[in-house]
């Protein structure tokens, strides 16, 4: 009996490695919910992104980690508040700040579990590569290939390949971001292993800089930064189409989950002078970049994994990026690590089935230093969608089902809902470090 089921083991074994899926993230950079022609946007050519949408689903209520970039990542990567791992705002140049080291994040993860990964593009959880500050490298990606923060869009010259700078190169970032994820992709083929792939643009965030061929695109738009926006985010859905065909020309789009998704929201404070500004939409949601609103936070998503996902379907039930780690974990065959401070739960269900999943801890978000008004503080469980100032004395109650451009605050209306979703998110709050409490006013 013992060896018929040692037999059926070792038969079953390698079915189940087969089935894991490969994984291709693309994270935009401040790319609004609204600025994708399958999310409503009525001028903007987006036909690959729209394409993977039929051809999987799109996901109406994903909520990036954060409404900035930096926490937002943090959020992605460790699976849990940025605040917790003291990734609080975005990342100033040279300011000391970095994601600490130890600290658990989807590819370390996905590398225990035989997976080849790969990061290429904006990181953005340090100040600096100067060889002291952690680098993707300390967070299991096998190879790298980014800036710290922001790169000069056309021609760049600020890249890190796995420790070594590049020097200037020739060419979009856009486009250099995805050849080194395809040539990333070639090799891990060639190995015969599953891979992860983050590839993180810089586009659409200011300031922009658009190749004419783009720009071209859009030249009955009267506005040249208008078009300069516009032909930005074609230009990614080329290059997202461009990895998307090379996968499926390869035989291995079938069983590779794609997910396309933004770090925040739109900018709209056009805080670069000399900067072709965003022209980013948030449509139909309140808010943007720096808020708490949905516009802040709630995202453009469109997942494709034809082995697993019927196409041309919709989930509008709420996942978070706190959730991508134990998904992925999941996906891997291998339990989320002991050590990760995930928020997140497994929406495999979700994502297959169209089915809701217990949430032991609800979305939620803290930015301390949020403009819209008094909100630092949201939360998000069913319907409701709270916001709460630092001190959770003031709040504002949304149904964001019924009402996405959170029109109606319903705070006063429904208090017996203010009170459970305050008791919820009470023990959720990371004060801030003393330091940190000093040096605010």
């Amino acid at each position: 009996m013992i060896l018929s089921a040692l037999v059926t083991f070792a038969l079953a074994a390698p079915t189940v490695a087969a089935e894991r899926p490969n994984v291709v993230v693309f994270l935009c950079d401040d790319m609004g919910y609204g600025d994708l022609g399958c999310f409503g946007h009525p001028r903007i050519k987006t036909p690959e992104i729209d394409k993977l949408a039929r051809q999987g689903a799109r996901l109406t209520s994903l909520y990036a980690g954060a409404p900035v970039c930096s926490p937002s990542r943090a959020g992605l990567f460790s699976g849990g508040n940025p605040n917790r791992v003291g990734i609080r705002d975005w990342i100033p140049f040279e300011s000391g700040i970095h994601l600490p080291r130890g600290t658990i994040t989807v590819a370390q993860a996905l590398k225990d579990a035989g997976y080849a990964t790969c990061l290429s593009g904006k990181w953005h959880l340090n100040s600096k590569f100067d060889g002291r500050e952690t680098t993707p490298g300390d967070f299991g990606f096998d190879h790298w290939f980014a800036t710290q923060n922001n790169a000069k869009h056309q021609d760049p010259s600020n890249f890190v390949r796995d420790g070594k700078r590049v020097g200037p190169l020739k060419g979009h970032a856009t486009t250099l971001i995805v050849d080194e994820a395809i040539d990333f992709v070639k090799q891990s083929k060639a190995d015969d292993r599953p891979f992860a792939v983050f590839v993180t643009f810089h586009a659409p965030h200011e300031q922009i800089e658009t190749p004419p061929a783009y720009t071209a695109m859009y030249d009955d738009v009267a506005d040249p930064t208008v078009r300069d926006y516009y032909g930005a985010v074609t230009l990614i859905d080329h290059e997202v189409g461009r990895l998307a065909a090379f996968l499926d020309a390869n035989g291995l789009g079938e069983n590779t989950l794609v997910l396309f998704t933004s770090d925040n929201g739109p900018e709209g404070l056009k805080r670069y002078p000399k900067a072709i500004h965003s022209h980013g939409s948030a449509a139909p949601l309140r808010g943007g970049k720096l808020t708490m609103y949905e516009g802040g936070v709630r995202v453009p998503g469109v997942v494709r994994w034809p082995a697993r996902i019927q196409p041309g379907g919709e989930r509008a039930e709420p996942i978070g990026f706190y959730d991508v780690l134990p998904t992925l974990c999941a996906l891997a065959g291998v339990p989320t690590p002991a050590g990760a401070k995930t928020d997140g739960v497994d929406v495999t269900p979700i994502l297959v089935d169209d089915r809701p999943v217990d949430r032991p801890v609800p979305l939620h978000w803290q930015y301390d230093v949020a403009i819209d008004g008094p909100w630092r503080l949201a939360l998000r469980r069913g319907p409701w969608k709270l916001l709460a100032d630092a001190e959770l004395k003031r709040f504002a109650l949304y149904d964001v089902v019924a009402d996405v451009a959170e029109t109606r605050d319903l705070a006063a209306d429904r208090p017996e809902v203010v009170q459970k979703l305050r008791a919820e998110l009470e023990p959720l709050v990371i004060p801030p470090p003393e330091t940190q409490k000093e040096a605010r006013p």
